[in-house]
């Protein structure tokens, strides 16, 4: 009999304590973090909130806009596209042959006339347009430990096709973009003055000092059969050569601009700039387009109205969304709902 009652307790002696509560439910432990009950900001967006800030972003947005296009507007530019002037007027029907033959003399001789006083520097710019030196297998057609590092002189992989010479001599720099280095110059002169451009700075201080080597020098550059673009000069470090160093500094349009140099002098409206220029560089095989561009800078850098025209556009945009807001809140205003009820503001209950 004793046995029996013992036996009917059965089912709460298998836990070790019979009196220990069980946890059947999964729901979690509540605590504001879980349950996002935390404090937050939560505007409501009332008409007069709207309006007021519609009215705040434009008042900024407008006079940046018009100090921007303003700055931009006093930017000096000059552009002169000479790749189709500078043909020999027997060779405009084959344009192609006229730059790959090397036994015709490209030099070429443009005017340009100063539309505004350009006070120095003068920054002077070669830009190309339809160029694509975006394109994936132009891009990586280049060897980085090989331009900072004289040890791996040999090293070539990636540069296809424009690694080795013949006789398996590695090239450095090697690559399709060193390559195709831009080779035309330019020479310019006022009145019997010659006007000399610099080309010291040209390019990124962090380039010179961290991705081309003061121990690279130029070898096998430009010696095989199909003559790319400028040759370098091999007595010079890699770092030394900055139209190489700008050049390699891949653009990201098809029309882009590369700084060739800075003239340090002043000039006065109405100058005229004589030009001397070489046309060596083939763009004719691609029907692309080549101009010479002397700039001065500002404030915001050069001459660029998109910047200006943008912040104008937002800005009076807001504006106009602020006025017609305005109109519509004093011809036909709605009643705002109680925000008291809503979900946030009423206090969680059952916790």
């Amino acid at each position: 009999m004793n046995s029996s009652s013992g036996s009917a307790a059965g089912p709460s002696s298998g836990s070790g304590d019979g009196s220990a509560p069980r946890r059947n439910s999964k729901r979690p432990k509540y605590s504001k973090f879980t349950q996002q009950e935390l404090p937050a900001c939560k505007p409501i967006l009332t008409p007069k909130w709207v309006i007021s800030v519609f009215t705040l972003v434009g008042v900024i947005f407008v006079p940046i806009g018009i100090a921007a296009l303003m700055a931009s507007n006093n930017v000096v530019e000059i552009v002169d596209r000479y790749d189709t002037e500078c043909i020999p007027a027997n060779m405009t029907g084959d344009k192609v042959a006229y730059i790959q033959n090397d036994d015709i003399i490209k030099t070429c001789t443009r005017n340009l006339t100063v539309p505004k006083d350009m006070d120095q520097p003068i920054y002077v710019y070669y830009q190309l347009d339809n160029f694509y030196q975006n394109h994936r297998r132009y891009v990586k057609s280049r060897n980085d430990a090989q331009l900072k590092d004289a040890d791996q002189a040999n090293k070539t992989s990636g540069c296809d096709p424009e690694k080795t010479t013949k006789d398996g001599s590695p090239i450095v720099p090697c690559g399709l973009i060193a390559w195709s280095l831009f080779n035309d110059t330019y020479n310019f002169t006022l009145g019997n003055k010659n006007l000399s451009v610099n080309k010291n700075g040209i390019s990124w201080k962090s380039d010179r000092d961290h991705k081309f080597g003061k121990d690279v020098f130029p070898k096998n550059f430009q010696n095989g059969i199909l003559r790319g673009g400028a040759s370098l000069d091999s007595n010079k470090p890699l770092n030394e050569q900055e139209d190489l160093i700008v050049w390699m500094r891949t653009a990201a349009l098809p029309t882009f601009r590369k700084l060739y140099g800075k003239i340090h002098q002043d000039l006065k409206a109405n100058d005229i700039i004589m030009v001397t220029l070489e046309n060596n560089y083939n763009t004719y095989s691609f029907n692309g387009k080549k101009k010479l561009v002397l700039s001065t800078s500002s404030w915001l850098g050069g001459k660029n109205d998109f910047l200006g025209i943008a912040y104008l556009t937002i800005g009076g945009l807001c504006f106009f969304l602020a006025t017609a807001f305005t109109v519509v809140y004093l011809v036909k205003p709605r009643k705002l709902g109680d925000p008291s009820y809503l979900s946030w503001n009423r206090n969680p209950s059952g916790h």
